[in-house]
């Protein structure tokens, strides 16, 4: 089944790796969905910093994966594959919000079915946008992989980012307690003000000495990191006793030196890690069950939102990256594809 579907599209394309001038915007024929896929016309995509990895050379899409960049978008399905229930959710003309293995920079965009949400009540295009990659990462590793429970408590490293803002008021809906880090006084004034109990600026204090002092020595539960090697000391120090510590991104180096590994053996530490992008399809559509189940209700009754810092038009998609490279921005960075003109000359 098909709404009217142009054979062309506009999407953000680039000939080689390097900075955000790379980009341009290119017409690619639209992609057709596969046996379990969806297509949606995209009315919005999130801006994450794998994309600013793929770009770089960095970080290469998943066999099979589009090689498009674009983790996140919100649009209506107009086309489902073979494999896809007329009767069943994402039908033609609903509205969703997606995480997507690639593609999502472009008008058009194919996404295994089982990875659509519905917009939350009341929800346009943007906000919407805004929640699968920073909601999904969330909900898989501190409630899936760490297993947080009510009443323990949370560090999670760049309180300000897309992750962050999500991690401190998911946290303090599901009964526990967070700690965030930023780089400004007035990024962690944003993070005490969406929930955290206190958050701490790295370039003036350190971490782990002011959570032992919050915590009465007793450390935290679980943390979420994203810098990787450069905290992975400062991390092990700041957790309690049977801790979970999960990595879920490098920008502060893959490898750590001069860290001892008994801190682990006597406080019977947990580390782990993950990325979201190559797991099964299967297992994002689990996450994305749990978070309709658990999540949803809160963003409809606005217990949580995401915290948007701006919106591009899609023909400023590098403007977009070099504010998301710069690191000033708090909350998400969202490209608007809503009043991009569709051409149906070639129907």
């Amino acid at each position: 089944m098909t709404q009217a579907i142009p054979d062309t599209m506009q999407a953000v394309t680039f000939s080689q790796p390097g900075g955000p001038d790379s980009l341009c915007i290119s017409t690619l024929p639209v992609p057709r969905p596969a046996g379990g896929d969806v297509l949606v016309r995209v009315m919005a995509a999130g801006v994450n910093r794998p994309d600013i990895m793929q770009r770089q050379g960095l970080y290469p899409p998943p066999p099979g994966a589009s090689p498009l960049l674009g983790l996140e978008v919100a649009g209506e399905v107009v086309a489902t594959g073979p494999d896809v229930p007329a009767d069943s959710f994402p039908a033609i003309g609903a509205r969703v919000c997606a995480l997507v293995n690639g593609g999502g920079y472009a008008q058009y965009c194919t996404v295994p079915a089982g990875q659509c949400l519905p917009w939350p009540a009341g929800f346009d295009a943007i906000h919407a946008a805004a929640l699968p990659e920073t909601f999904f990462t969330v909900w898989s590793n501190l409630f899936m992989t760490a297993g947080l429970k009510p009443g323990e408590s949370v560090l999670v490293h760049g309180g300000t980012s897309g992750i962050g803002t999500t991690t401190i008021q998911l946290v303090r809906a599901m009964g526990g307690t967070v700690y965030a880090t930023a780089g400004t006084d007035d990024k962690c004034t944003l993070c005490t003000t969406l929930g955290a109990a206190a958050a701490i600026n790295y370039r003036t204090e350190d971490f782990p000495q002011r959570i032992k002092a919050l915590t009465q020595g007793r450390g935290v539960d679980v943390i979420l990191d994203m810098i990787g090697g450069a905290y992975l000391d400062g991390n092990l120090r700041s957790l309690a006793t049977a801790g979970r510590l999960v990595i879920i991104a490098l920008q502060g180096g893959a490898k750590a030196d001069g860290v001892s590994l008994a801190r682990i053996m006597t406080r019977r530490l947990v580390v782990t890690g993950s990325t979201l992008r190559p797991r099964s399809t299967a297992y994002k559509t689990a996450i994305a069950r749990q978070l309709e189940e658990r999540v949803w209700p809160l963003l409809a009754q606005r217990t949580i939102r995401p915290i948007i810092h701006a919106t591009f038009p899609f023909a400023r998609v590098a403007d977009a990256h070099k504010l998301m490279e710069n690191g000033t921005h708090m909350g998400k960075i969202m490209l608007d594809l809503q009043h991009l003109p569709i051409d149906m000359t070639g129907r």
